[in-house]
């Protein structure tokens, strides 16, 4: 018990200064997840700057785009809380330390991008397609070799991610598929990496062996890819027969659900070795 004669010094100097110090203490020694953004003023990573900027955990210590070479991030997207340095090169943008790179950019330059990054010993998302099988084997032997996790996904949308699920789900059980994807007028891939990686599921468990956007044959699954309009994306893998149809559908009606899933990923990835997908930051791939 404290002395009696300490009570008043107690109540009115030790206690607030005790609830002073718990409320700005975390703020002042927070420890922040650096974050460097590639593609940082694009379609995709406009939106995932601002999703960032928002988040309390994170901070943008530079960015990588074509244009824009030595400007203020956050004076370009005309976002007050940025405070991030544009570069034209992955080599200058890693020299801000960043703990993990998000890179959006094209299939020419994001191999280079996350090699980079994982000899730097930083912890990649990726969210650009293009990537080949091999090419990830190869990033997944170095990220194990440096110690980084790599998430890869052609959406990282949480709804979208399980809609592809539900599909591998329905393969199992039906015989006849065909993927439908409306994407954006001026989209430079198609078929989009989402409707790829719909295929793939569906050709894992079925007895499709591959998919094509021509005539298909007996053992081909069909990807028609559209090109129009402003809408993000919208794909639908459906299912018809003389006794019912099924269509599984996801509409994209802008890119905030794929910024919140890539930072949810990039949280995620915190003590993970090697590459991952979306499936196992929902635990999907679980037994």
């Amino acid at each position: 018990m404290p002395n009696k004669k300490c009570l008043p010094y107690l109540h009115t100097l030790v206690i607030p200064f005790l609830k002073n110090l718990s409320y700005f203490y975390p703020k002042l020694n927070r420890m922040k997840t650096k974050i460097c953004i590639a593609g940082a003023t694009g379609k995709m990573g406009s939106h995932l700057s601002k999703a960032i900027a928002e988040t309390a955990d994170m901070t943008i210590v530079s960015a990588l785009a074509k244009n824009y070479n030595q400007q203020d991030l956050g004076t370009v997207l005309n976002l007050k809380n940025i405070d991030a340095q544009i570069f034209d090169d992955i080599i200058f943008a890693l020299k801000k330390k960043p703990e993990i790179l998000i890179d959006f950019t094209h299939a020419e330059v994001v191999k280079r991008n996350v090699i980079y990054a994982i000899q730097e010993k930083v912890n990649v998302v990726i969210g650009t397609s293009g990537l080949t099988e091999s090419d990830f084997e190869e990033i997944n032997a170095l990220a194990l070799e440096n110690g980084v996790g790599v998430i890869a996904a052609g959406n990282f949308s949480l709804s979208a991610v399980l809609m592809m699920q539900f599909a591998e789900m329905a393969a199992k059980h039906f015989p006849s598929w065909e993927i439908i994807e409306y994407s954006y007028d001026g989209k430079p891939d198609a078929p989009s990496g989402t409707a790829i990686s719909l295929a793939k599921g569906v050709i894992e468990n079925s007895n499709y062996t591959n998919w094509t956007l021509d005539n298909p044959k007996e053992n081909e699954i069909h990807i028609e890819a559209i090109r129009t309009g402003t809408v993000p994306g919208t794909h639908t893998v459906t299912y018809n027969s003389e006794v019912d149809s099924i269509e599984i559908k996801h509409t994209a009606h802008n890119r905030e659900g794929f910024a919140l899933g890539a930072v949810i990923a990039a949280e995620w990835l915190a003590g993970k070795h090697g590459v991952f997908t979306m499936k196992d930051v929902l635990n999907l791939n679980s037994k």
